[in-house]
């Protein structure tokens, strides 16, 4: 969610707990039938966010139907039944884009996608890349806006991108060109009558500080935004989340946030925080996405890291971004009721 920096930084990013997502093992669950009855377990119906019926986790859960495996299958489908953000890819965002707003529209909900090709991505660690300059963001951010058109839609913008600017990671020479990026990448997705967006701001274990945030999430044109975004692919717990969350708001004039809850039922990994972030073990899912978060700041809960997608190559994972179902598994069994 930027990655071209020196190895120094590298150190201290994984000290702050990042939000990359990196799965570890699977553990064993001997409670899986007792899991099966939570009410995590229920379906997404009345959900305002449109679920991919051909997501990773939705296609392993046919492949898993089909070999016999079907109490796996069944806890999977506590994923593949729940929406999760799309992330367009770098090269052609378009069609998945029409694809999820065309879908959504004839359901009545909301496609929800994340924006994620901001140059010197990730400090070139696990989710390295991004767009070649200033000038190819600003053509992929105008083609990912005219594909979501007049739909409904919700953007989280570009994860880590003003973290990697308070933490160090990114060069100090790319600070006022990125929020300079951001800044227009808000006005022109604004430019579409239904989109909200949300500007990412790390998570309370990256800049405990949270007022360190304030003046490069305004420098990035945090105010003409919806709001911001906070845990994405991260385990920080819904009440942690909320109580820095509202600091910030307080510090941004009222702006309200989203939070990612994909993985956190279970908050973060105890020890070593530069092991804590990428595919930790012993996670589960989170709360539902949904609207209803009983807090005035906060306009939703989201699963933003499609859950059972890796972290990185750590503890046996796949690359970044890559589906891992026994991860995804082992999330699924871990989770319990909100």
């Amino acid at each position: 969610m930027f990655r071209q920096t020196r190895t120094r930084t590298l150190a201290a990013l994984a000290v702050l707990g990042l939000v990359a997502g990196c799965s570890s093992a699977p553990e064993a669950d001997t409670d899986t039938a007792a899991r099966e009855t939570s009410p995590l377990a229920s379906p997404a119906a009345g959900s305002p966010f449109w679920v991919d019926p051909a997501s990773p986790a939705a296609q392993q859960v046919q492949r898993w139907e089909q070999q016999g495996r079907e109490r796996d299958a069944r806890l999977l489908k506590l994923i593949a039944d729940r929406p999760a953000a799309i992330w367009p890819s770098a090269e052609r965002p378009e069609p998945k884009i029409k694809e999820a707003t065309a879908a959504a529209a004839r359901e009545g909900r909301t496609a929800v996608f994340v924006a994620y090709d901001i140059p010197h991505r990730d400090c070139g660690q696990h989710s390295a890349g991004g767009a070649y300059g200033a000038d190819a963001y600003r053509d992929w951010i105008d083609r990912f806006a005219r594909a979501i058109g007049d739909s409904e839609a919700l953007v989280v913008l570009e994860p880590d991108a003003v973290a990697h600017i308070v933490d160090g990671c990114t060069p100090g020479e790319y600070h006022a060109e990125r929020e300079q990026m951001l800044t227009e990448a808000i006005v022109r997705l604004k430019r579409q009558p239904r989109t909200k967006v949300y500007l990412d701001a790390g998570n309370p274990a990256w800049i405990r500080e949270s007022w360190k945030l304030v003046e490069p999430l305004r420098r990035a044109g945090v105010a003409n935004a919806d709001g911001f975004a906070l845990n994405v692919s991260n385990f920080q717990t819904d009440e942690t989340t909320k109580e820095y969350g509202r600091r910030l708001s307080e510090d941004l004039g009222g702006k309200h946030f989203v939070v990612d809850t994909s993985r956190n039922g279970n908050g973060p990994l105890d020890g070593d925080p530069s092991q804590a972030w990428c595919n930790p073990p012993g996670r589960a899912l989170g709360t539902p996405p949904t609207k209803e978060t009983g807090d005035p700041l906060v306009d939703a809960y989201l699963w933003i890291k499609r859950p059972g997608e890796s972290d990185g190559q750590c503890r046996g994972g796949p690359s970044a971004g890559q589906w891992w179902a026994d991860y995804a598994l082992a999330l699924a069994r871990n989770s319990s009721a909100p």
